[in-house]
């Protein structure tokens, strides 16, 4: 399976994907990563790993089509058969040959504590906030709509009495580095089916 990877920070995500293939956990090919930050920590893990990387700036763009297709026309050249976003803060547009092709991990259980405000440390303060006693991570598949698309799989924790931001934070990502690999893994087996909003395999 060959993989584009869009990042737009420190590259935790990325990182962890990284470590899973060189340990033989993930079974995957990185390559691209494509950054909407030149200054991305992130890009320092492609550079380490020998994996093709680059910059595409949203204001370098006037709409968001011509956005898009600046996104993923190095995907289509690299022939990668999913996209996955690890940190990606920019919103961009879908096209049609990549429907069910680009995936997210978002640090809470869609559909609460989710949107175009919600990434980061600020999901974890509305979460605390809010009182839940559950949080957890979604991987889902990435329509043109902020953490909307059909959910391939969640995992679930406990937020702890006394919880800071950073302390569950932790929790979620070490969720995270285990969901992502599965949710890839899942479509590796190619039983994976949508119908609507239905995720099966």
């Amino acid at each position: 399976m060959k993989l584009a990877v869009f990042i737009s920070g420190g590259g935790t995500t990325l990182h962890n994907l990284i470590q899973k293939r060189n340990d033989g956990q993930l079974d995957v090919d990185f390559e691209l990563v494509i950054s909407s930050n030149p200054n991305a920590g992130g890009l320092k893990y492609a550079e380490q790993s020998n994996i093709n990387h680059q910059n595409v700036l949203r204001k370098d763009f006037s709409d968001a089509e011509s956005y898009r297709d600046a996104m993923f026309a190095p995907c289509r050249k690299a022939d990668v058969d999913y996209v996955l976003m690890g940190g990606f803060l920019q919103h961009v547009l879908i096209p049609a040959d990549f429907t069910h092709r680009v995936l997210n991990i978002h640090p809470a259980l869609i559909p609460s504590f989710c949107g175009k405000s919600f990434y980061g440390r600020h999901v974890h303060e509305a979460v605390i906030a809010y009182g839940a006693k559950v949080s957890g991570c979604t991987v889902h598949f990435v329509d043109d709509q902020y953490d909307h698309g059909p959910i391939l799989l969640q995992q679930v924790v406990p937020v702890e009495k006394n919880d800071t931001p950073e302390q569950l934070a932790d929790r979620v990502f070490a969720a995270e580095c285990e969901a992502y690999p599965e949710a890839i893994r899942l479509l590796k087996t190619g039983r994976v089916r949508i119908v609507g909003r239905q995720v099966t395999w």
